[in-house]
């Protein structure tokens, strides 16, 4: 099997539901074309599954691909079925309600990085290398299978444990994640000013600069 079409049964196995072509392909960086041939080529073998969705409004339904044997035994995929319901609940209010939806969704993104930091069992450091180092590895914990740099500064994102939703919100989902990231940085005593998440910004990663300072020396 070719790296390309090993990454893409990792990718869908990563997945907490069948996704589309769509957004495999916002994904991986790969035209729809060579994405099809790979996936029909990986469901000839049985690695993976061709479903079609629901029926919405007019026209044929897409058809998802999914992959037996995904990560439901470590808790990334409890972690990414309940934020997958979530990101659509809030996208849903965010844009009937707000003047901002990205502000609203970083907001609760935040929330939800104090929380996880604090379950992963999160002290305040007091420094700016370990606290970055704790948040990557907060990241790898829910599924994001982070690739730092050598100071933990610049995180390339190879999985994105949300992919469906994450690319039919963008806006929501792609905000509540570095909400997480500043929450957690918070949460560790750092501050997260001048962190940004660049979403699909190379074939297969999404770019997080984790650019903090401790939250003393800016006081």
């Amino acid at each position: 099997m070719s790296k390309s079409r090993a990454a893409l049964v990792e990718t869908l196995r990563g997945q907490p539901e069948p996704v589309t072509l769509a957004a495999l392909s916002s994904a991986t960086g790969l035209h729809p074309n060579t994405l099809r041939e790979h996936l029909e080529a990986l469901v000839r073998v049985g690695l993976v599954q061709r479903i079609r969705a629901e029926p919405s409004g007019r026209g044929r339904p897409a058809w998802l691909y999914d992959s037996p044997g995904g990560d439901g035994d470590d808790g990334r995929s409890e972690y990414a079925g309940l934020a997958a319901v979530l990101a659509a609940v809030l996208a849903s209010a965010i844009h009937r309600n707000s003047a901002s939806p990205r502000e609203d969704a970083l907001m609760a993104g935040a929330e939800w990085g104090h929380e996880l930091a604090r379950a992963a069992g999160a002290s305040a450091t007091g420094d700016e290398k370990r606290a970055r180092r704790r948040v990557v590895e907060l990241l790898d914990t829910i599924g994001f299978a982070p690739d730092p740099d050598a100071h933990d500064s610049v995180v390339r994102l190879t999985r994105c444990p949300l992919l469906e939703a994450a690319h039919q919100y963008p806006e929501v989902v792609c905000s509540v994640h570095l909400g997480i990231v500043r929450g957690a940085l918070e949460e560790y005593g750092a501050d997260p000013t001048g962190t940004d998440l660049f979403p699909f910004s190379e074939p297969g990663a999404c770019r997080l600069d984790l650019v903090a300072h401790t939250a003393t020396q800016t006081r």
